[in-house]
């Protein structure tokens, strides 16, 4: 049986310590502050990045270079036959398609899975993909598997403050200003290909059922109650991220709530205090 790694980014939310218990690669993704490069989970903590965040500093994410990504599958080819890896959504980030063409080079030994994930929802896949290699699946065989499947999750995301889409141009000044002054709370979606506006509403408390009841919808409609892993996922405080959970599961009581911090990758757009909820379709043989 060929011998399987499976690697990812830390757009996945995976840290560098999960990822040794894991016995998977991460790949850390590139951030540039005020024009200096760092690394996630290498040169720049989560705590770090939170402060320059709103500190107001000038950060922009970045795509690794060819010479990293292409450094971390060597590496792991010195003791395993084949690589599955899993990069964020090329939806959101140019970086899975370089990573795909890079792929080109190793004769089908690196499957560069394009499954339109990212954050927990891309954690799943990892999980996954752990999973399908164990029952003895090829890496062709477990990205045919997770391709098959890459649109079968949700994530629903309320955020603190506007400031941060208006920053990126997801929304304009003059739309920021007049939702700040009436408490508006924009509840986006990713539906694998890209960061898109759901809804808009009036306050925390709406914008939180917002998102149950865009779930519910889901999983009752879109999902017809097959099984799925429900998840939780946040940019905000630790404190508020416990009660959000608890709301989800006291909405949910059927589901264990799986619950991680949003990717660096998608706080950069949406700041800091952000809460979201999502589901993955299990996947079986």
């Amino acid at each position: 049986m060929s011998r399987v790694a499976v690697l990812t980014d830390s757009n996945s939310g995976i840290t560098q310590a999960e990822g040794k218990e894991l016995g998977i690669g991460i790949l850390p993704m590139p951030f540039f502050i005020d024009g200096e490069e760092y690394f996630e989970e290498i040169t720049l903590s989560q705590e770090e990045f939170y402060e320059r965040l709103k500190a107001n500093h000038d950060i922009k994410t970045s795509q690794p270079a060819p010479g990293d990504v292409m450094g971390l599958w060597d590496k792991y080819l010195e003791e395993y036959d084949e690589i599955v890896y899993i990069p964020m959504s090329s939806g959101l980030s140019s970086s899975c398609e370089t990573a795909m063409m890079l792929a080109d080079d190793y004769d089908g030994r690196v499957q560069v899975v394009n499954n339109q994930r990212i954050s927990v929802t891309q954690r799943q896949s990892v999980k996954d993909a752990i999973w399908l290699a164990s029952e003895g699946k090829s890496a062709a065989g477990i990205r045919e598997i997770l391709e098959k499947n890459k649109f079968e999750s949700s994530i629903y995301i309320t955020v603190d403050t506007l400031k941060y889409l208006k920053k990126g141009g997801r929304i304009t000044p003059a739309a920021a200003a007049i939702g700040t002054v009436l408490n508006l709370k924009p509840v986006l979606q990713i539906q694998g290909e890209k960061l898109d506006a759901y809804a808009k509403v009036r306050g925390w408390k709406q914008a939180k059922k917002t998102m149950l009841d865009a779930m519910e919808k889901d999983l009752l409609h879109r999902f017809g109650n097959q099984p799925v892993h429900l998840e939780a996922a946040y940019t905000c405080s630790d404190e508020e991220a416990q009660k959000w959970k608890e709301e989800i599961e006291d909405r949910f009581p059927q589901y264990k709530v799986e619950m991680d911090r949003l990717s660096l990758s998608v706080a950069c757009h949406i700041g800091p205090g952000a809460m979201a909820i999502a589901c993955s379709k299990v996947i079986t043989l």
